[in-house]
């Protein structure tokens, strides 16, 4: 979840029951966005701010992230509007077990008969619907509709389909299984780092110190930081579209440009952000501040 959505939600999550709290959730979760290409056969197919990322291959096609549960007729009408079929998506992926970014992996994999594949922090929060999440493990609010994945993913692990070639990178922190995916695009003879980058923001109500549910946190987030920095990239893409500054980037109607995306220098910022903000909270808890 995009932390300043997620504190506006967690500010009401006591005040509203679970379906008027689903209700409540951001417009730009639900309100749609064009489909667009991305780089080579990379695609946009998500919602106004919940990236959802379509890579194409003349084997099947692979989809990254959900968006909410009802999400799925928006995500065949954008698949759909690039010329491509639903039903040839053969792997689904996550960089984050929220309900934000994985409420509809059910239905999507009911409806394209995909394998869902996903890393062993995040795969049991997948398979009970989000009833073991480190943070969500008592608010109804933020549960979705279990879905078991095919597999779980080890880090430095390649997917591989139809000639696309995606490195998983466990990053975690957010979610316990949180993770950024990276490929090769080419593009008029040039190759391009692509990084989808789950960038690791702190959501309200986490603790960095002594946190019963995820003792290793503070250790994770560091690891994340780290690795992150270490990725080449080129082009920046990650869980929101806000984070990567999507509409700054591309307007619709836009003419298909390469360079659009090509961004390593808000790559490195939005990590290093990220970043200080973890040395902050964590620096306050260490004296003792809390809040």
């Amino acid at each position: 979840m995009h932390v300043s959505s997620l504190a506006m939600l967690a500010s009401i999550a006591g005040v509203l029951a679970p379906a008027q709290l689903r209700a409540a959730v951001p417009d730009s979760w639900r309100q749609p966005f064009p489909a667009h290409r991305i780089i080579g056969n990379v695609y946009y197919v998500g919602t106004d701010d919940l990236a959802c990322f379509l890579i194409t291959t003349p084997q099947g096609h692979i989809l990254i992230n959900t968006g909410l549960a009802d999400s799925a007729p928006l995500i065949r009408s954008s698949v759909e509007s690039l010329g491509f079929r639903l039903r040839d998506i053969k792997i689904l992926l996550t960089m984050q077990a929220h309900l934000d970014h994985v409420g509809a992996m059910a239905e999507m994999q009911r409806l394209t008969g995909a394998m869902v594949l996903a890393t062993e922090g995040d795969a049991p929060v997948l398979a009970d619907g989000g009833r073991s999440d480190y943070l969500f493990f008592k608010n109804p609010a933020f549960w979705f509709k279990p879905v078991q994945p095919a597999r779980r993913l080890r880090d430095g692990e390649v997917i591989r389909l139809g000639g696309a070639a995606l490195t998983v990178h466990v990053t975690p922190g957010h979610t316990k299984g949180s993770a950024t995916y990276t490929m090769p695009a080419r593009e008029a003879g040039r190759e391009y780092n692509v990084v989808f980058a789950n960038i690791g923001s702190i959501n309200p109500g986490v603790r960095l110190v002594g946190n019963p549910r995820y003792p290793e946190i503070a250790r994770d987030y560091a690891r994340t930081f780290r690795v992150q920095k270490a990725l080449p990239c080129d082009i920046f893409l990650a869980a929101h579209a806000s984070q990567y500054r999507l509409h700054e980037k591309y307007r619709p109607g836009q003419a298909y440009d390469p360079q659009r995306f090509v961004d390593p220098d808000g790559y490195r910022a939005k990590v290093e952000e990220a970043e200080r903000a973890y040395n902050a909270q964590l620096a306050k808890e260490d004296s003792g501040v809390t809040n």
